[in-house]
Protein backbone atom coordinates (compact mmCIF):
# COMPACT_ATOMS: atom_id res chain seq x y z
CA UNK A 1 0.00 0.00 0.00
CA UNK A 2 3.40 2.25 0.85
CA UNK A 3 4.25 2.25 -2.89
CA UNK A 4 0.52 2.80 -3.87
CA UNK A 5 0.19 5.83 -2.48
CA UNK A 6 3.88 7.15 -2.86
CA UNK A 7 3.24 6.83 -6.64
CA UNK A 8 -0.41 8.13 -5.93
CA UNK A 9 -0.69 10.61 -2.79
CA UNK A 10 -3.98 12.17 -3.46
CA UNK A 11 -7.04 9.67 -3.52
CA UNK A 12 -10.36 11.10 -4.86
CA UNK A 13 -13.01 9.58 -2.51
CA UNK A 14 -16.19 8.98 -4.58
CA UNK A 15 -19.22 9.29 -1.70
CA UNK A 16 -22.54 9.88 -2.79
CA UNK A 17 -21.94 10.93 -6.10
CA UNK A 18 -24.23 10.74 -8.73
CA UNK A 19 -23.82 7.37 -10.73
CA UNK A 20 -24.56 8.77 -14.03
CA UNK A 21 -21.51 11.28 -13.09
CA UNK A 22 -19.47 9.04 -11.37
CA UNK A 23 -17.61 7.74 -15.00
CA UNK A 24 -17.53 11.49 -16.33
CA UNK A 25 -16.44 12.94 -13.27
CA UNK A 26 -13.48 10.63 -12.23
CA UNK A 27 -12.06 11.04 -15.98
CA UNK A 28 -12.21 15.03 -15.42
CA UNK A 29 -10.17 13.89 -11.97
CA UNK A 30 -8.08 11.95 -13.61
CA UNK A 31 -7.00 14.28 -16.38
CA UNK A 32 -6.47 16.71 -13.62
CA UNK A 33 -3.47 14.51 -12.29
CA UNK A 34 -5.44 12.52 -9.64
CA UNK A 35 -5.07 8.09 -10.44
CA UNK A 36 -6.24 6.74 -7.30
CA UNK A 37 -10.19 6.22 -6.60
CA UNK A 38 -11.64 5.25 -3.55
CA UNK A 39 -15.96 4.19 -4.20
CA UNK A 40 -17.64 3.68 -0.48
CA UNK A 41 -19.41 1.01 -0.60
CA UNK A 42 -22.20 2.41 1.60
CA UNK A 43 -22.81 4.70 -2.11
CA UNK A 44 -26.11 4.25 -4.44
CA UNK A 45 -24.64 1.34 -6.62
CA UNK A 46 -21.02 1.49 -5.26
CA UNK A 47 -19.96 -2.19 -6.98
CA UNK A 48 -21.63 -1.06 -10.06
CA UNK A 49 -19.79 2.34 -9.92
CA UNK A 50 -16.06 0.44 -9.37
CA UNK A 51 -17.11 -1.82 -12.14
CA UNK A 52 -17.63 0.84 -14.57
CA UNK A 53 -14.72 2.54 -13.22
CA UNK A 54 -12.14 -0.62 -13.68
CA UNK A 55 -13.38 -0.60 -17.49
CA UNK A 56 -13.21 3.02 -17.83
CA UNK A 57 -9.39 3.29 -16.86
CA UNK A 58 -7.91 -0.72 -16.77
CA UNK A 59 -4.82 -0.44 -15.15
CA UNK A 60 -3.95 3.67 -15.69
CA UNK A 61 -5.55 4.15 -12.61
CA UNK A 62 -6.19 2.67 -8.96
CA UNK A 63 -9.87 1.77 -8.34
CA UNK A 64 -10.45 1.31 -4.60
CA UNK A 65 -13.93 0.31 -2.43
CA UNK A 66 -13.60 2.67 0.82
CA UNK A 67 -15.70 2.20 4.33
CA UNK A 68 -15.27 -1.97 3.62
CA UNK A 69 -16.34 -2.69 7.45
CA UNK A 70 -18.18 -6.11 7.40
CA UNK A 71 -17.50 -9.39 5.20
CA UNK A 72 -20.32 -8.95 3.10
CA UNK A 73 -19.01 -5.50 2.14
CA UNK A 74 -15.49 -7.05 1.32
CA UNK A 75 -16.86 -10.26 -0.60
CA UNK A 76 -19.14 -7.26 -2.74
CA UNK A 77 -16.02 -5.16 -3.17
CA UNK A 78 -14.01 -8.19 -4.29
CA UNK A 79 -16.31 -9.10 -6.92
CA UNK A 80 -16.64 -5.73 -7.90
CA UNK A 81 -12.64 -5.92 -9.17
CA UNK A 82 -11.49 -3.07 -6.43
CA UNK A 83 -7.90 -3.11 -6.22
CA UNK A 84 -7.05 -2.25 -2.40
CA UNK A 85 -9.74 -1.17 0.39
CA UNK A 86 -10.03 1.42 2.72
CA UNK A 87 -11.53 1.08 6.39
CA UNK A 88 -12.68 4.09 8.39
CA UNK A 89 -11.24 1.93 11.74
CA UNK A 90 -9.31 -1.51 12.77
CA UNK A 91 -11.93 -3.54 11.32
CA UNK A 92 -10.31 -7.16 12.42
CA UNK A 93 -12.56 -8.91 10.20
CA UNK A 94 -11.76 -6.47 6.99
CA UNK A 95 -7.81 -6.77 8.14
CA UNK A 96 -8.33 -10.77 8.55
CA UNK A 97 -9.86 -10.57 4.20
CA UNK A 98 -7.36 -8.55 3.10
CA UNK A 99 -4.65 -10.42 4.37
CA UNK A 100 -6.11 -13.95 3.12
CA UNK A 101 -6.85 -12.81 0.12
CA UNK A 102 -3.60 -10.65 -0.40
CA UNK A 103 -5.34 -7.44 -1.22
CA UNK A 104 -4.13 -3.90 -0.03
CA UNK A 105 -5.59 -2.20 2.52
CA UNK A 106 -5.17 1.07 4.01
CA UNK A 107 -6.68 0.63 7.41
CA UNK A 108 -8.24 3.20 9.30
CA UNK A 109 -7.10 4.46 12.73
CA UNK A 110 -6.79 7.30 15.14
CA UNK A 111 -5.86 5.98 18.14
CA UNK A 112 -2.29 4.40 19.60
CA UNK A 113 -4.47 0.90 19.89
CA UNK A 114 -5.42 0.92 16.37
CA UNK A 115 -2.09 1.29 14.94
CA UNK A 116 -1.05 -1.65 17.65
CA UNK A 117 -3.63 -3.77 16.01
CA UNK A 118 -2.98 -2.54 12.25
CA UNK A 119 1.04 -3.23 13.05
CA UNK A 120 -0.36 -7.02 14.91
CA UNK A 121 -1.95 -7.59 11.14
CA UNK A 122 1.20 -7.07 9.07
CA UNK A 123 0.06 -3.49 7.58
CA UNK A 124 2.24 -0.41 8.53
CA UNK A 125 0.71 1.99 6.60
CA UNK A 126 -2.84 2.82 7.47
CA UNK A 127 -5.04 6.01 7.04
CA UNK A 128 -5.36 8.57 9.94
CA UNK A 129 -9.18 9.94 10.35
CA UNK A 130 -10.49 12.01 10.78
CA UNK A 131 -7.09 13.61 10.35
CA UNK A 132 -9.06 17.36 10.23
CA UNK A 133 -10.42 16.84 13.80
CA UNK A 134 -7.11 16.44 15.33
CA UNK A 135 -3.91 18.60 16.10
CA UNK A 136 -1.47 18.49 13.02
CA UNK A 137 1.13 17.36 15.52
CA UNK A 138 -0.99 14.66 15.76
CA UNK A 139 0.87 12.57 13.22
CA UNK A 140 4.39 12.48 15.39
CA UNK A 141 2.92 11.49 18.23
CA UNK A 142 1.89 8.66 16.80
CA UNK A 143 5.02 7.73 14.68
CA UNK A 144 7.24 8.46 18.20
CA UNK A 145 6.48 4.82 19.51
CA UNK A 146 5.86 3.28 15.99
CA UNK A 147 8.73 3.88 14.44
CA UNK A 148 7.90 2.48 10.76
CA UNK A 149 4.49 4.05 10.18
CA UNK A 150 3.39 5.93 7.47
CA UNK A 151 -0.19 7.56 7.47
CA UNK A 152 -2.60 8.85 4.66
CA UNK A 153 -4.91 11.93 5.85
CA UNK A 154 -8.71 11.37 5.65
CA UNK A 155 -11.58 13.44 6.95
CA UNK A 156 -11.14 17.42 6.85
CA UNK A 157 -8.33 17.53 3.84
CA UNK A 158 -9.45 20.17 1.09
CA UNK A 159 -8.00 21.92 -1.78
CA UNK A 160 -6.65 24.69 0.54
CA UNK A 161 -5.38 22.72 3.00
CA UNK A 162 -3.77 19.88 1.41
CA UNK A 163 -0.04 21.28 1.30
CA UNK A 164 0.00 21.32 5.59
CA UNK A 165 -0.93 17.53 5.22
CA UNK A 166 2.09 16.81 3.69
CA UNK A 167 4.36 19.52 5.41
CA UNK A 168 3.25 17.53 8.61
CA UNK A 169 4.61 14.33 7.29
CA UNK A 170 2.02 12.57 5.90
CA UNK A 171 2.39 10.82 2.63
CA UNK A 172 -0.83 10.89 1.40
CA UNK A 173 -4.66 12.17 1.11
CA UNK A 174 -8.20 11.17 0.80
CA UNK A 175 -10.43 14.00 -0.26
CA UNK A 176 -14.29 13.77 -1.12
CA UNK A 177 -16.87 16.43 -1.47
CA UNK A 178 -14.53 19.30 -1.48
CA UNK A 179 -11.96 17.63 -4.39
CA UNK A 180 -13.91 19.83 -6.68
CA UNK A 181 -16.60 22.64 -6.68
CA UNK A 182 -20.25 21.25 -6.26
CA UNK A 183 -21.61 23.51 -9.09
CA UNK A 184 -19.10 22.03 -11.76
CA UNK A 185 -19.99 18.98 -11.06
CA UNK A 186 -23.87 19.16 -10.97
CA UNK A 187 -23.36 21.23 -14.23
CA UNK A 188 -20.83 18.36 -15.65
CA UNK A 189 -18.59 21.40 -16.53
CA UNK A 190 -15.70 19.02 -16.94
CA UNK A 191 -13.18 20.87 -18.56
CA UNK A 192 -13.35 23.37 -15.43
CA UNK A 193 -13.12 20.63 -12.90
CA UNK A 194 -10.04 19.69 -14.35
CA UNK A 195 -8.53 23.14 -14.49
CA UNK A 196 -9.29 22.88 -10.79
CA UNK A 197 -7.90 19.69 -9.92
CA UNK A 198 -4.47 20.81 -12.04
CA UNK A 199 -4.23 23.96 -9.69
CA UNK A 200 -4.76 21.40 -6.41
CA UNK A 201 -2.05 19.14 -7.70
CA UNK A 202 0.18 22.11 -7.44
CA UNK A 203 -0.14 22.11 -3.97
CA UNK A 204 0.88 18.51 -3.32
CA UNK A 205 4.45 18.43 -1.76
CA UNK A 206 5.06 14.49 -0.95
CA UNK A 207 7.58 14.00 1.62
Amino acid sequence: MKEIILKNPVCAILRGVDPEKVVPYAKAVYAGGVKMFEVAMNSEGAAGQIEALRQEFGESAWVGAGTVINEERCLQAKAAGAQFFLTPSATVSTLEFCREHKIPLLPGVMTPTDVAVCLAYGYSTMKLFPAGDLPMGYIKSLKGPYDGTEYVAVGGVSPKNIRQFFEAGFIGVGIGSSLAPKDLVQAGRWDEVTEYIISMMKEVKPS
